[in-house]
């Protein structure tokens, strides 16, 4: 046997599966638009090269040698592939399939993340989401550098050629124990915190949304900060009235709250905080970073 997979062409694969499919190079003749003497000078010269028979002839049955049950098999994965791979371009082209590297600023939200990544899962299977994990402060260069498709942040970025859709509002509280000296107040003004020992989930303190939208407008420093990368271990403190964190309440939705603690109001108003997600405009009207974003919205409004 001397010819190869590498050098059978792909219209040998076409004849097998025809033949089979139809029963006779008789019957195949109109559906691969040759005439019956041209398939079957085919057939021969495939036979010649390959070095055994491929069908076992009749007058009135064709039947698949051991050996062309191989190359028929093979034909069918063949072929198979081949309308996967162009199905997949068409998608492609169409924007309905693609990956998505996706990162957030504000590390509380990978408690969140991963239940609507499963469900993206569920309704888009096309739409493979990869969550980053990593310096959450560059969201937005990694964004600019590719690193990352997708960012959610809680400033909007002002570079050009990206994309900043507001996805939804929440409202940051200053969570401590019913005995702490500032459980009285109605609400906390940024004076309040200089004496708070204020446990955070990670340095920077820049990167902390109380002090980046609220005391650094005012130039407050708390006495003490403390880096506390566990919600448990946080409330934990909390409870033994070792000092405050500031968190939205769905921040702490999966986790069983003490019964003395309490939420205050950080400012008369309330310390609001816009997220958005970010992406680069030339990817902003593909459809499934379309799909994405509009499952986001929906679910994190609701």
């Amino acid at each position: 046997m001397y010819c190869t997979f590498e050098n059978m062409e792909l219209k040998y694969f076409k004849l097998i599966k025809t033949i089979v499919e139809e029963g006779s190079i008789a019957n195949s003749s109109e559906r691969l638009f040759l005439t019956q003497s041209a398939l079957s000078h085919q057939l021969r010269d495939l036979e010649e090269r390959l070095g055994f028979k491929v069908f076992h002839r009749s007058r009135n049955k064709w039947q698949l040698t051991s050996e062309g049950m191989e190359l028929y098999n093979l034909a069918n994965k063949l072929f198979n592939s081949i309308d996967e791979s162009f199905s997949n371009i068409q998608h492609i082209q169409e924007g309905s399939k693609g990956f998505i590297k996706l990162s957030a600023e504000c590390q509380s939200f990978f408690h969140e993340l991963p239940g609507f990544i499963q469900k993206m899962g569920i309704l888009y299977p096309e739409i493979d989401i990869d969550l980053t994990i990593g310096a959450t402060r560059q969201t937005i260069s990694q964004v600019l550098s590719n690193e990352i498709d997708i960012a959610l942040v809680t400033s909007e970025p002002k570079s050009e050629g990206l994309t900043c859709i507001k996805v939804f509002e929440d409202e940051i509280f200053a969570i401590m124990h019913n005995e702490h000296p500032l459980h009285i107040q109605s609400h906390l003004e940024a004076s309040d915190f200089i004496d708070v020992h204020l446990l955070i989930n990670s340095f920077p303190i820049e990167g902390v949304s109380v002090y980046e939208h609220f005391l650094r407008l005012y130039k407050i420093n708390p006495v003490r900060i403390s880096a506390i990368p566990f919600t448990e271990i946080t409330l934990s403190m909390i409870k033994a009235n070792m000092g405050i964190m500031c968190a939205p309440k769905w921040q702490l939705k999966p986790f069983k709250l003490p019964n003395d603690i309490v939420f205050k109001r950080i400012s008369k108003n309330g310390l609001k905080r816009n997220h958005y997600l970010v992406v680069k405009t030339l990817n902003r009207n593909k459809k499934y970073v379309h799909d994405f974003i509009s499952n986001f919205k929906d679910d994190f409004l609701s």
